[in-house]
Order: C-alpha cells, then structure tokens, then sequence
C-alpha cells in the first residue's frame, strides 16, 4: 500500500512537471529578457565555438575565435588546412589547445571530406540521423552535439548542460543521478508546446535562460534563491 503511494505521489509530480516548467520559461523571460542566442556570426563559427567551449568559459572561447578570425580561418577548408601546431596556437586561449584541436581536426574532417565542407548537407536529414551522425565524430558527446544541432543546424535539439541539471534538481524536477539523455527528455517533452515565437527558438531561448540562472543565480555554492526569478517554483519554502 505505502509503495503505491510513493508510485502515485511520483506519477503526480511527473504529470505536473510539463506546466511547471513552462511557467519557468515565462518567469525567466520575463526577468531576462530574449537572449538572443547563441553569439556568433555564422552557423559554422557555431560549429566551432560548441567544440571550444569544452571545459572553458565562454570569454576563453571569445578570445581563441577572435585569433582564428584575425588569422582569416574562420572557413572550414581554411581551418581544416591548417597545420596543426598553428591551429593549436591560435586556440590556445580555449585551453585544452592540444586535445581541442585535434577534436576539432576531426570535425572538419567529415565536414570537408565527407560534406564537401557544406554545413546544410551535413545538418541534412532527421533529427535523430544527423544527432547521430555528430555522435560518431571523435571528441563530439552529447551536448556539443546538441549545441550544434540546435544552434547551427536548425534543429529542435535541447542542450543539457551543468546549469539545467543543478536548477532541475533543486527544484526537483529531476534526480540527483538523472542521466543527460532523461533530461533531454524531460525538457522537450516540456517543449511540445511552444509559444507564439515557434518551438525552435523556444528551445534556444529556454536554455539560455537557464544558463542564466545558472549562472548568475542559481550557483554551485552560495545560490541565491531568494532573488531567483525562478523562487515561486522551489519544492518547498527551505533555499537550497
């Protein structure tokens, strides 16, 4: 009897979720704004940021394209002939320079030799095709993927990064040990219903808004709750 409690708390909680979270959206929009996401100039530039940003900051990341640009590489047949020991100095900023070239090298490889260096035929075809199409590329997991699918490729692919779990399981709309692809999931089963703007940039505006409160709110220690556009959908009364 108190396990099928347990079961249809569970199944009430996980029934209310898809509401909960798309009040989340309008709460954080409204306190942010559109993010206008993501910063780049071009799909490709996409491409090669969401490989750069591999275990780095974003300002890293600014400052390794800012060189490839300076440099006149910013093209996949340019960058991809470029001897390795300069790309690597050009990305040093990026950190991991070494492993990140070459992860990038791979990249490009399927991109020129494959795709003919065309970004539309490699984004070509369903979601889950091209998703794992990325996948099978040396050094691309699961969230590079998605940040190109979705950023780049014109695919409704949700990014799971380190600011969605942490604000999901404080509010518990996910457990501790969620797995990326639950999460995925969990979010564009939420994402079914999109507003007026279209479901694509609902789930690019989405995850940059948790990137915010990730960011600027809801932080590894010392979060701040209570100034939390997102407070009025804590579990309880208790900050985490």
């Amino acid at each position: 009897m108190v396990k099928r409690s347990i079961q249809a708390v569970k199944r009430s909680a996980s029934s209310r979720r898809p509401a909960a979270l798309r009040r989340a959206y309008a709460l954080m929009r409204e306190r942010f704004g559109h993010q206008n996401w993501w910063p780049a100039d071009s799909p490709f530039e996409v491409c090669v940021g969401a490989i750069l940003t591999q275990n780095t900051s974003w300002a890293n990341v600014e400052r390794a394209i800012t060189r490839l640009k300076n440099a006149g590489v910013i093209d996949p047949a340019k960058l991809f002939m470029l001897p390795e020991k300069q790309l690597a100095r050009l990305i040093r900023p990026a950190g991991y320079f070494n492993v990140k070239t070459r992860r990038l090298r791979s990249f490009l490889r399927v991109l020129v030799e494959e795709f003919h260096g065309d970004l539309d035929q490699l984004f070509a075809g369903s979601t889950p095709a091209v998703r794992e199409r990325l996948l099978a590329i040396n050094g691309i997991g699961p969230e590079t993927a998605d940040s190109m699918l979705l950023y780049a490729g014109g695919h409704g692919s949700f990014v799971i990064d380190a600011y969605t779990k942490r604000v999901f399981h404080r509010h518990q709309w996910c457990h501790a040990d969620a797995s990326y692809d639950d999460l995925k999931a969990v979010c564009e089963t939420a994402l079914d219903r999109p507003p007026s703007d279209g479901r694509l940039d609902y789930c690019q505006d989405y995850h940059a808004q948790l990137v915010m409160v990730g960011k600027h709110f809801c932080r590894t220690r010392n979060p701040l709750c209570a100034e939390c556009p997102l407070k009025p959908l804590l579990p309880c009364s208790r900050f985490f």
